[in-house]
């Protein structure tokens, strides 16, 4: 019997200790061993906190490829390692968080509307997907420069 592999783009943040959590939840989805495999990780980006005066969040894409489809990858994947890693789910979704795992792109498809919409996840994700295309047919890699105009959005070179 043949697995069918799903390939899946996640995007992680994080604003409070960023650059260990990012670090840590990059170790522990490679370590996913039989569950997932990362395929290709983007450069990390820091932008300023979106709808709260928190500290600015670092965020990078990954791609990854695995057996599970999109429910069961945020149920019993990222669910358990934001749980893991603090992670808590306030009813202000623009509160500081050690670390953010959200599901961008699922076997090709875009599945996150407010990609073509901020910086901090068009940039990331572009580096990976860069001909993504939204409804309109705009890609990502046109979505992310016409976005970087408006919103603060630095890569950090300095960080890998």
């Amino acid at each position: 019997m043949t697995t069918v592999l799903h390939q899946a783009c996640l995007l992680l943040g994080s604003n409070i200790r960023a650059e260990d959590n990012l670090r840590r939840a990059v170790q522990r989805l490679q370590e996913s061993v039989g569950i997932l495999r990362v395929l290709r990780i983007s450069s990390i980006w820091e932008t300023a906190a979106v709808g709260s005066d928190g500290p600015d969040f670092l965020n990078l894409a990954l791609l990854i490829s695995t057996p599970l489809d999109a429910a069961a990858l945020k149920s019993q994947v990222l669910r358990p390692l934001e749980a893991e890693m603090d992670r808590v789910r306030l009813a202000d979704k623009n509160a500081p968080r050690p670390i953010d795992l959200d599901i961008i792109a699922f076997d090709g498809t875009p599945v996150d509307g407010l990609l073509w919409k901020h910086a901090y996840r068009a940039s990331p994700v572009a580096e990976l997907l860069p001909e993504l295309r939204s409804d309109e047919g705009e890609t990502l890699g046109q979505a992310a420069e016409r976005l970087a105009t408006g919103e603060t959005v630095c890569r950090r070179e300095d960080l890998s």
